[in-house]
């Protein structure tokens, strides 16, 4: 059973290798890979480094980066992972940001994700299908850093106030690595188109 570690300034992080069985990982990779209309979305001009997708409760906003979203339900094999992301984490989500990493050199840079319609400590869970990655957490001003590999069918959640002193990323790689997709859970608070 998977339990809430404490990280330096009131961060929390929770992470399950195992959250998935091997079985269920296979078909639910087999599923995301083919059943989710992926697209690439640029910001300033410049295509993202990974595709992309959104599912949310209906009529629910979230913009960043430049990138805006409108919630138009959720599909049932979505919804069944959420809710056992729920059942793991004892935390609610409503909203859903899927990403692809076609190859190593798909990536995303460091980052928070504090945006003020995520509330004040938001928790941001992350179910990964596919090959592993290196997921790296480096503390804003300590300069510390954390390094997991996450693998297929495992869940990293971070909570407490991890958004506010750890930035996150998850870099390139020279390795020749196969496809990987992450569901990213959110809660997003008070916006309503």
């Amino acid at each position: 059973m998977a339990e809430w570690i404490d990280i330096r300034d009131g961060g929390q992080f929770l992470y399950d290798p195992t959250f998935c069985s091997p079985e269920e990982a296979d078909t639910l990779f087999a599923w995301l890979r083919t059943s989710i209309a992926w697209k690439q979305e640029a910001v300033r001009g410049k295509p993202l480094p990974r595709l992309n997708a959104w599912f949310a409760d209906e009529g629910l906003k979230y913009s960043y980066s430049g990138l805006s979203h409108l919630g138009t339900g959720w599909l049932p094999e979505l919804e069944e992972i959420r809710s056992a992301v729920e059942t793991t984490s004892g935390t609610t989500f409503n909203s859903l940001l899927l990403n692809l990493y076609r190859d190593g050199q798909d990536s995303i840079g460091f980052h928070t994700d504090a945006e003020p319609e995520l509330g004040e400590n938001p928790a941001v869970a992350t179910v990964s299908f596919g090959s592993v990655r290196e997921f790296v957490l480096k503390h804003r001003k300590a300069r510390e850093t954390l390094s997991y590999q996450l693998g297929h069918g495992s869940l990293f959640v971070m909570g407490g106030t991890s958004q506010h002193h750890w930035l996150h990323a998850l870099p390139k790689t020279e390795e020749a690595l196969g496809e990987r997709v992450s569901l990213t859970f959110r809660r997003i608070v008070g916006t309503r188109a």
